[in-house]
């Protein structure tokens, strides 16, 4: 696992906050209208215990076995865990018990699995739909068409509680990926028409959340530029 300085974290830190309300500014957005989730993912506990101490709040993981290590890690500080990688099914109960947001939902066999293995003493399930949002096969998620009625399950289901939408789109795009953020705005407008209430638009990461501030984000999901660069795969 790398290793980062509390004092680089905290410049780092610093730094992606300013970034982040520099960006709300131009889009004419308040600050607190964006909530920045640390993806810890490769991480170590350590390094999710400083950036804890530096006051943030939300992290997100992608590897359930990996993240279990640390949230036991680190118990009593009051950190919100989010899940953002593909779920498997074998994996669904762990998930369901010790995260409070799924960002990643793509299809309704999930969804039910996910709302019977939520244990009864904790508040429902924080989920958002992943939408592909570039019809790429190299990534999870469904089509924006296939949103509403997946959102319509999981509406019934009364252990998750559906909050919007979660996309990443291609790297490659000439645009940094505004067109896709907006067509996944445009998508969760749509949605709101019949389902009131939805406020999650979890997209933008290190290179392009600017884009997807101006664009609607909500939740952005910021790994690099906080941590430095991902250690190299042994």
């Amino acid at each position: 696992m790398g290793h980062s300085t509390t004092a680089t974290l905290s410049s780092r830190f610093n730094r992606v906050k300013a970034e982040l309300e520099s960006a709300c500014r131009e889009a004419g957005r308040a600050a607190d209208s964006v909530q920045l989730i640390a993806v810890s993912k490769t991480r170590s506990a350590d390094e999710v215990a400083e950036l804890a101490s530096l006051g943030q709040r939300d992290f997100a993981e992608n590897y359930v076995q990996e993240a279990l290590e640390k949230i036991t890690a680190l118990p009593g500080r009051n950190l919100c865990w989010h899940f953002i990688g593909p779920i498997q099914s074998n994996k669904s109960r762990d998930i369901a018990s010790h995260f409070a947001w799924v960002h990643s939902v793509d299809r309704d066999r999930i969804a039910r699995r996910l709302n019977d293995q939520r244990p009864d003493g904790l508040p429902p399930l924080n989920v958002c739909i992943q939408v592909n949002i570039d019809d790429e096969d190299s990534k999870s998620g469904i089509s924006p068409e296939q949103v509403p009625a997946l959102a319509a399950l999981i509406t019934t289901l009364p252990r998750l509680r559906l909050r919007g939408l979660m996309a990443i789109p291609r790297p490659d795009s000439a645009d940094r990926g505004a067109s896709a953020f907006r067509r996944l705005a445009m998508t969760l407008s749509s949605l709101g028409n019949t389902m009131p209430g939805l406020d999650t638009l979890s997209m933008g990461m290190s290179d392009d959340f600017d884009v997807a501030i101006r664009e609607g984000a909500t939740h952005i999901r910021i790994g690099t530029a906080l941590f430095g660069p991902r250690p190299a795969k042994p």
